[in-house]
């Protein structure tokens, strides 16, 4: 199981190399159970193999923290060290931990239910996160957020938080009416940020994570999503396994089962990188 191997507070350093800023993609929809933080646990773990990475837990819940670092006593463990002090204090550094080589994580609890009332007492506004995030842009090739089932600050946040390295949206889709009905309020969200607040901001598409795959209304799901929202369906269809269910247990590292429980995600993760290329900022 993957543990928390110490805290970071350093800034990476490459002499002499110029770097564009992070590249953001935030895992959203306003429905629970569609996959949101396994696969961005998922996604920011692939992503590290090669490439530097911070993964970034805006639901209170903290299933992203709990996947990535094994605790799930996570307001003790995490107390006064989450994303909501980071966003307080305007400075995401004191709060970022290591999980392993190349994959940091700033972790959240239960506690970040209170953010809407201290931004309203501190005046913060919805570029709060991008100013936290400012001091570490160009010390990660990726920033990905897991956000709520909700349309609230925790979400609107991270939709507004520019990057000039680009900042892409991955709504997931679970195959049910409920997320079918919540996607063009998900949509008109993300329009309404990259309006006021992220011009970078891009939907990279609609990710189908199957309760059941073998459910006769997918295909009727999947010609009713293509008619909607034209080009936006990722080819890849996420399958819901065991294996893959099992991961916050078994961890990452020495997972004998680690190859199929990552079977639909690594295709997905290269057709997110080749989506993104396309949309990315012309500097």
């Amino acid at each position: 199981m993957i543990r928390v191997v110490a805290s970071y507070t350093l800034l990476y350093t490459l002499k002499g190399v110029s770097r564009l800023t992070a590249t953001i993609v935030t895992f959203g929809i306003s429905k629970g159970g569609c996959s949101k933080s396994t696969s961005s646990g998922i996604t920011s773990y692939l992503l590290s193999q090669e490439e530097r990475v911070l993964a970034i837990d805006m639901d209170g819940q903290g299933n992203l923290t709990s996947f990535l670092t094994g605790e799930y006593d996570i307001c003790n463990v995490f107390e006064e060290k989450t994303v909501l002090e980071a966003i307080i204090e305007g400075d995401a550094r004191p709060y970022i931990i290591r999980i392993q080589e190349n994959l940091d994580l700033i972790p959240s609890n239960d506690f970040l239910a209170t953010l809407p009332r201290h931004m309203y007492s501190k005046g913060l506004k919805l570029n709060a996160l991008q100013k936290t995030l400012e001091p570490v842009m160009k010390d990660y090739d990726w920033i990905i957020i897991d956000t709520p089932p909700s349309l609230s600050e925790q979400t609107i946040l991270p939709l507004s938080t520019y990057s000039e390295g680009g900042s892409h949206v991955v709504i997931m889709f679970d195959g049910s009416m409920f997320a079918y009905y919540a996607i063009p309020k998900f949509i008109e969200m993300v329009e309404g940020a990259k309006e006021r607040y992220n011009p970078n901001l891009n939907t990279a598409g609609i990710l189908f994570s199957l309760i059941d795959s073998r459910a006769k209304e997918n295909e009727v799901m999947l010609e009713s999503i293509e008619e909607d929202h034209p080009n936006l369906k990722f080819d890849t269809i996420i399958k819901r396994k065991a294996s893959t269910r099992r991961l916050p247990i078994a961890g990452f590292d020495g997972n004998p089962e680690l190859k199929n429980a990552l079977e639909y995600y690594i295709p997905f993760v290269k057709e997110l990188k080749e989506r993104v290329e396309q949309k990315q900022p012309q500097g």
